[in-house]
């Protein structure tokens, strides 16, 4: 659906974060006179009707009645549309949408491509991948925008000047849905790999899997990029698309540290800055992705040398006594830790597990610690702490590695730094769970690792790249 085409329909907008306000904005200026009603919090309420003086309708009873009566809900991607109010307006005829596809729709040619746009999604690394891939687009003299779930939402960007050459999208599970229903099809779309993940959202983990591949199985990019090494990804068919495949032999993946073309090495990066094998191997992803635009990605390889980290991504803020501290606040799943504890293997570690309880298995954490574990001190923390401290108590009496508890953060600090013994070693916050409850997101959570480490926490939060360049 285009933005003109909302014009004389009864349209509300759902909730009032950075989103919510972007389709604000666009809407006040593609249409000025359409009327529209927020749905938001109460205690988000006032501040939404000083901050639009007044040309916003707003209600905190968000029910499924309430919805009912619009033909149209922009909703931000944060809210479920399986919630029981978002099921209840649907079955009345109401239509979900969110700005990603608006944005899609937007930028759709003719032939419904949106050219020269590479989506990227994943459960783990999608972030670091989507900016790698902007920087090594920008490395070849393109300007690129490098937006979406990264912290930009993309209505923000919508009638840029001058356009960028390429677009870099970083897209949640919330978001991928979207780009389906915007009825465009992306020139590349990128899939990482796939795990448990966001279940209180999607109801289970199969609606999970379902909405995170409908980027592919629905949106139809004209190419897929996809992680043969991925059970899920590997037996799909896309009949409609032309796939390539990155982690096999025929096409770019690893030996060693060591990327490859097929039989062609190509580049070492044991010494690059990419934090972790598990982002490594997704630069495959994103040489394979610049590929299939048209440029020399072998001659761009050796650009990831002056790649930037992005914060809260197993990212080193610094040594106080002795100590590294490690802020990996984004993991939010076990598969997410387990990757962030084998990047520091031969060094001794502290490591800071625990959050909002989502309902995620832990026991593919646990049988992986019960072999080849190197030397580590574990703290639970959080909500879900105590499950995840009963599940490991057995191996941790086994001598298998150290066990503490901790109710939060600051007490999981010092018992992590006490644990390790004044004989140097690594704090690894990777947490593998959400932080809600307790941050309002996981760059909070971060801040205040570092915060509590004795750092700056402004100096560690910029994103290297976002936007347009």
């Amino acid at each position: 659906m285009r933005i003109s085409q909302l014009e004389g329909k009864r349209v509300a907008l759902w909730g009032w974060g950075r989103e919510g306000r972007a389709a604000f904005h666009v809407l006040q200026q593609r249409l000025p006179s359409l009327p529209l009603t927020l749905f938001c919090p109460e205690a988000e309420a006032a501040g939404a009707r000083e901050e639009t003086h007044g040309a916003l309708t707003v209600r905190s009873d968000v029910t499924g009645e309430a919805l009912a009566a619009f033909e149209v809900v922009i909703k931000s991607p944060g809210i479920s549309p399986y919630g029981e109010a978002a099921l209840h307006a649907t079955a009345q005829g109401t239509q979900f949408i969110g700005g990603t596809s608006l944005w899609f729709a937007e930028q759709a040619a003719a032939d419904g491509i949106v050219h020269d746009t590479v989506c990227v999604t994943g459960t783990k690394g999608k972030s670091t991948t989507t900016a790698l891939l902007a920087h090594l687009l920008r490395a070849s003299g393109a300007r690129t925008g490098l937006i979406g779930n990264i912290g930009l939402p993309l209505l923000e960007v919508l009638d840029p000047q001058p356009v960028p050459q390429y677009w870099a999208v970083e897209l949640s599970s919330y978001q991928t849905g979207e780009v389906a229903r915007s009825g465009a099809h992306p020139q590349v779309a990128i899939v990482l790999n796939l795990f448990p993940e966001h279940l209180d959202w999607h109801g289970s983990e199969a609606r999970y899997i379902e909405d995170k591949l409908r980027l592919v199985t629905e949106a139809a990019p004209r190419i897929a990029v996809l992680n043969a090494a991925d059970p899920h990804l590997a037996e799909l068919s896309l009949p409609e698309s032309e796939v390539i495949w990155f982690n096999q032999p025929q096409g770019w993946h690893m030996r060693g540290d060591v990327v490859h073309r097929g039989e062609q090495a190509v580049f070492d990066t044991s010494h690059t800055p990419l934090p972790g094998r598990h982002n490594r191997g997704n630069l495959c992803a994103v040489l394979a992705a610049i590929e299939a635009l048209g440029l020399d990605a072998v001659r761009l390889a050796p650009a990831v040398q002056d790649f930037r980290p992005l914060p809260n991504r197993l990212q080193t803020i610094g040594m106080r006594d002795g100590i590294t501290f490690v802020n990996d606040s984004i993991s939010t799943t076990p598969h997410a830790s387990l990757a962030a504890l084998e990047c520091f293997a031969g060094r001794r570690i502290a490591l800071l597990v625990g959050g909002h309880d989502r309902g995620l298995d832990w026991h593919d954490f646990v049988a992986h610690m019960a072999h080849d574990v190197p030397p580590v001190e574990i703290v639970t923390m959080g909500a879900n702490g105590p499950r995840i401290h009963a599940l490991l108590q057995p191996l941790a009496d086994a001598g298998r590695f150290g066990l503490h508890a901790a109710a939060d953060l600051p007490e999981a600090m010092r018992l992590a730094q006490a644990a390790l013994g004044g004989e140097g070693g690594v704090v690894l916050l990777s947490p593998g769970a959400p932080s809600y409850g307790v941050y309002r997101d996981y760059v909070a959570r971060g801040r205040h690792f570092a915060d509590l480490a004795g750092f700056d926490p402004d100096q560690i939060t910029a994103i290297p790249g976002i936007g347009i360049a």
